[in-house]
């Protein structure tokens, strides 16, 4: 991965999360009182489920584009 790749997808979440929180801020609001409702090991399982999500699909990018 070069620095480029790296300034890429970090400005591509940073474009996402802007725009969620730009269109629809009383529902990310909503949403993170749902979370709070939730129980440590629930946020805990769903924070572990996006970090593996989030590894499987950088790798296969890296599968998809080849070395």
């Amino acid at each position: 991965m070069t620095f480029s790749t790296l300034v890429l997808a970090l400005g591509s979440v940073l474009v996402l999360e802007g725009l969620v929180f730009a269109l629809a801020p009383s529902r990310i609001e909503d949403l993170l009182k749902a979370l709070a409702q939730l129980p440590e090991s629930a946020r805990r399982l769903i924070g572990a489920l996006a970090l593996v999500l989030g590894v499987a699909l950088i790798t296969l990018s890296g599968v998809i584009a080849g070395p």
